[in-house]
């Protein structure tokens, strides 16, 4: 078959029941980022049965983060190779495993080790594998309102499993009965995974390509371009900032007894800090879809360092203003509305750069510097409070790299990568 007839089968596979994955996907997302958005929830009281500091927590869910980004490469590897489903279905059930581990824990080991388990789960459950999925079977008319909508279930899930893990928590009086509720809803992503299908898309990409490129060469290639090592440094930061609110937050709102009554309605510091994540994820899911709809209008690495610099403006904003609950939301829904844009501009920049073959290795390895600096913000935010006693160094620090980064993204070239030595063989 001739690589013209090739690629219009490819498209006409695509355009096919891809709304099917979108959705599938989206929930997939909301549960694995959701559950793991609200371990921040068990810190205080978990930290207090086992006796320790705030670290140990913050280590575990430090770690948990950097195995997640170490093992995404290996799991997008595996994705382009075998297929996302059966990929996404195993990592869903290691996630539910370290799930299992944490709900029966009586030790500092058996804490991170579950944290260990449910970080190497969503490596194959996580972004990555899942809007890989979208790309490959969505027309590209429609992929970056696809894209929105299915990144926008990670958001969901704060806005939805982390306020349900707050109010269960409270319900219950122990962290424990929360825990299993929550490894309970984590069994669901294993079925899902079976509405992630691409093996057939993938084949017909490497038809279509040749299949001139291996996995090393392609890796060789990226790291050869400047503007895909930005775009890993620069997610570093992406990463950095999404730990330290999410596992921080909540602690640090109780921490001050900032409450709020309103309407008769009376929310506990520790109620609020769970409604402040959600009040994130809520605002995201509109954030992720306008995000990912400006980025098929105007250049992606230009909206990315828009992006980060608003992030920068709202941290400040946050920093000098008098605390209270009013600037707690504010600043939780101006974050949420920035808080995971970055995901579907810089997923689709890569798939743009270097096509659809080694797409989610590729972006594996982007999620790696995600993840770097999800375990520096996340266990720095427990290291910094357990010396100082307060969070004052991350605040500053977060500002600091979100200018940091909106400088990085703004030279990235975007444009698919010249490749003259394949283009001169023969299809």
């Amino acid at each position: 078959m001739q690589a013209p007839t090739l690629r219009r089968t490819f498209r006409a596979m695509t355009s096919r029941s891809y709304w099917t994955a979108v959705w599938c996907g989206f929930l997939v997302l909301t549960i694995g980022l959701g559950v793991r958005q609200s371990f921040g929830i068990f810190l205080k009281p978990v930290s207090a049965e086992l006796h320790v500091g705030r670290e140990l927590f913050s280590f575990g869910t430090a770690l948990s983060m950097l195995l997640m980004g170490f093992f995404a490469p290996f799991s997008g590897r595996l994705c382009d190779r075998f297929g996302s489903a059966v990929t996404i279905a195993g990592g869903a059930a290691v996630y539910v495993g370290g799930m299992v581990v944490t709900a029966t824990m009586h030790t500092p080991f058996m804490l991170v080790l579950g944290s260990a388990l449910v970080g190497i789960g969503l490596s194959a459950a996580t972004f990555g594998p899942v809007l890989g999925v979208i790309l490959r079977l969505a027309p590209p008319h429609k992929a970056a309102l696809a894209v929105g909508i299915c990144s926008a279930g990670g958001s969901f899930g704060q806005f939805f499993i982390v306020p349900l893990a707050s109010v269960l928590q409270g319900y219950f009086g122990d962290w424990r009965p929360t825990m299993w509720a929550l490894t309970a809803l984590a069994v669901l992503m294993v079925l899902l995974a079976a509405g992630l299908n691409d093996s057939q898309q993938i084949v017909a990409a490497r038809k279509a390509k040749g299949g001139q490129q291996t996995s090393r060469e392609a890796l060789r290639e990226a790291f050869s371009q400047r503007s895909y090592v930005l775009l890993v440094v620069g997610y570093f930061v992406c990463g950095f900032h999404v730990a330290f609110v999410g596992g921080h937050l909540p602690a640090y709102i109780s921490d001050k007894g900032i409450g709020l009554s309103l309407f008769g309605v009376t929310l506990s510091p520790a109620e609020l800090g769970g409604w402040s994540i959600g009040l994130v994820g809520l605002f995201n899911i509109a954030g992720s879809i306008l995000w990912s709809s400006m980025g098929a209008r105007y250049q992606r690495k230009n909206l990315l360092s828009l992006l980060y610099l608003l992030r920068a403006g709202v941290f400040l904003a946050f920093v000098l203003a008098p605390l209270s609950a009013a600037s707690v939301l504010t600043f939780a829904a101006a974050l949420g509305f920035l808080w995971l844009g970055t995901v579907p501009l810089t997923t689709s920049l890569v798939g743009t750069m270097f096509g659809p073959v080694h797409l989610t290795m590729l972006n594996g390895f982007v999620f790696l510097g995600h993840q770097v600096g999800s375990f520096v913000g996340g266990w720095g935010g427990g290291v910094m409070f357990d010396l100082q006693g307060n969070y004052d160094v991350m605040w500053w620090l977060s500002i600091a790299l979100g200018l940091l980064s909106a400088l990085l993204h703004w030279p990235i070239v975007e444009k698919p990568v010249v490749r003259p030595q394949l283009a001169a063989q023969p299809a």
